[in-house]
């Protein structure tokens, strides 16, 4: 769908872009934080906020096709080996990158500004996926989602849902910034920002504006860049309400990782095909396969990843430990 540069339309788009920057920034809303949070402490809040983020967005958009205002559904895939790779490189990328999509977003606002390099490499490696893989185009799968096919009476259970949980956002005890931004009301506002988004611009994230220019579909170039430039901004902003804003020094070293992050999760973004951030706000709300498929591959590893790691920091401190 072609974006619609003019007027409020544009501005609304304007908007939900920066809100939802805010609120990534402020939930720290990012797979490899909620599956570290798991290993920590066994508490899975924010792996099933992220979840809850999904149902606000399969919610909104059974709403607006109830009333004929969903004008574009996105393509589902089929399930291939090559799908569940592009999902183990996702995963390795992030851990990498100490960060998912999200999570890129949400360091860059909070100062860190080597994550800069992270959508520079996620565009090398969009662009040399078909150097290094070589992987047949995706295979469309033409099927109607559940989610959209759902009866009526379905619509109603998700507005009682949504009634439900915003009642208790502005009924909770308390006003501290701890309670009104925790993960399920970051992950609530980025779901309800989404729909709006996906209503306003179509199906957008920043990851789809570098993959269409390597794919050579980009269209409305400028209006996507400044969305993308609005959720950035609306990261730093969510950066300077919660603390002073601090710039964390930029090193080779980190500049390096974030760069090789950027590059594994951009090839598997294309692998897949979708980033962390497509599979969780459209393809798992519309429960395509594909989409639940790659997350779960991606957390698989994201986990074995980090319990190496934890292993890996036990035995450097034994070994530097005087006996």
């Amino acid at each position: 769908m072609e974006l619609m540069i003019g007027g409020v339309t544009f501005a609304l788009a304007l908007l939900c872009a920066a809100t939802m920057g805010l609120a990534i920034q402020r939930g720290t809303t990012c797979t490899v934080v909620a599956l570290d949070e798991l290993l920590r402490t066994r508490r899975p809040t924010r792996l099933l906020a992220i979840v809850e983020a999904s149902v606000w967005v399969g919610g909104g958009l059974l709403l607006a096709h109830a009333f004929a205002q969903l004008h574009e559904t996105p393509a589902d895939y089929a399930v291939t080996r090559w799908t569940l790779l592009g999902a183990a490189l996702l995963g390795i990328g992030a851990v990498v990158n100490r960060g998912c999509i999200f999570g890129t977003v949400a360091r860059f606002g909070s100062g860190e500004w080597a994550y800069a390099a992270t959508p520079v490499g996620f565009f090398v490696g969009s662009m040399s996926v078909q150097t290094v893989f070589a992987p047949p185009a995706p295979q469309v799968v033409p099927a109607g989602s559940p989610v959209l096919d759902a009866p009526a009476w379905v619509a109603w259970l998700f507005v009682g849902f949504a009634l439900f949980r915003l009642a208790r956002l502005f009924t909770q005890r308390g006003t501290s910034k701890a309670q009104w931004w925790s993960p399920h009301a970051a992950t609530t506002v980025i779901g309800i920002t989404f729909v709006g988004m996906f209503l306003l611009a179509g199906a957008w994230a920043y990851t789809d504006v570098l993959v269409d220019v390597v794919r050579g579909m980009a269209h409305s170039v400028a209006a996507r860049a400044l969305l993308a430039l609005a959720l950035l901004l609306g990261a730093v902003a969510g950066g300077i309400i919660d603390r002073p804003l601090r710039s964390i020094p930029v090193t080779a070293g980190a500049v390096a990782r974030c760069f090789m992050g950027g590059v594994l999760m951009g090839w598997g973004g294309l692998l897949v095909p979708g980033g962390n951030d497509g599979l969780i706000l459209l393809g798992m709300p519309l429960l395509w396969p594909y989409a639940w498929a790659a997350f779960a591959v991606m957390c698989v590893v994201i986990t074995l990843s980090l319990m190496l790691a934890q292993r890996l920091s036990v035995r450097r401190r034994s070994a530097a430990t005087p006996t």
